[in-house]
């Protein structure tokens, strides 16, 4: 069974007040916060629906940033690894999630050494790799910590880059299945997905280029109709959800979830 995007689990945490403070490349406006709320709500819906059970974390407000999970652990069928994250105001962020996880894994390991940092946007698990873009918010010391840890339980690591501007790798791109990669025409570019099928987004949607196939649906931010089209005409099932609010702070489908099958 596929592990990199067949899930039995979910963890997401529920966004607070504070979040209307959270970090941003480009200030295009505070977040509603009512609206959040809502496309909140229906992001974990649609979980559900898939059959995944989703533990939802009370907020943080000491942490704006927190409701944005995905960047404190990554996921893998041996154990979790927690990150450290590039922002200083997000370090507590990883501390909190660690105990969450022990609940479902036996094997904890953590991204500890002080010149090291990484985020888990910028990691895209496939079936044969865990690909990580260097970025802003991830440098080469976090990636050679997390090599070393994903090596230990059979995974092979390799690293990209993530394109100048861009916040994270999985900005740019999402899995689809088991060979298929949606990414924007830049990232494409790059050859850093040479091996798999590509399907690029609509030029203009770039951001709908973060999206999450969860069992047999594709969560897609809603307002990308062309690249929808695309998706639905390679035979995938798109699911929309509203993401504009969680968009202004750069945040998008994945960012909003831990994603896994505890082992057995």
């Amino acid at each position: 069974m596929s592990f990199s995007y067949r899930f039995s689990h979910a963890i997401c945490r529920k966004p607070s007040r504070e979040v209307v403070a959270g970090l941003r490349a480009v200030d295009i406006g505070a977040p509603d916060f009512a609206l959040m709320q809502r496309h909140h709500s229906d992001y974990m819906a649609a979980l559900r629906a898939t059959g995944a059970e989703v533990l939802v974390l009370e907020a943080l407000p000491a942490y704006p940033d927190s409701v944005f999970v995905e960047d404190t652990a990554l996921c893998l069928p041996q154990g979790a690894v927690v990150m450290r994250p590039g922002a200083p105001t997000r370090l507590g962020e990883a501390r909190e999630m660690a105990p969450h996880l022990q609940q479902y894994f036996r094997q904890i390991a953590r991204i500890e050494g002080p010149e090291s940092f990484i985020e888990g946007g910028d990691i895209l698990l496939t079936e044969r790799e865990v690909l990580v873009g260097r970025s802003a918010r991830t440098n080469a010391a976090g990636i050679a910590e997390l090599a070393g840890i994903v090596a230990d339980w059979g995974h092979k690591l390799r690293e990209v880059f993530t394109p100048p501007g861009v916040l994270h790798f999985k900005t740019d791109c999402s899995l689809l299945d088991a060979e298929t990669v949606l990414a924007t025409k830049r990232l494409a570019a790059s050859g850093c997905f040479e091996g798999y099928r590509v399907i690029e987004v609509a030029e203009g949607e770039e951001a709908c280029a973060n999206a999450i196939r969860f069992n047999d649906v594709v969560l897609a931010p809603a307002g990308f109709p062309r690249t929808r089209a695309k998706l639905a005409a390679a035979g995938f099932d798109v699911v929309e959800i509203g993401n504009s609010e969680c968009a202004k702070l750069d945040g998008g489908m994945s960012c909003l979830s831990l994603r896994f099958t505890p082992a057995p």
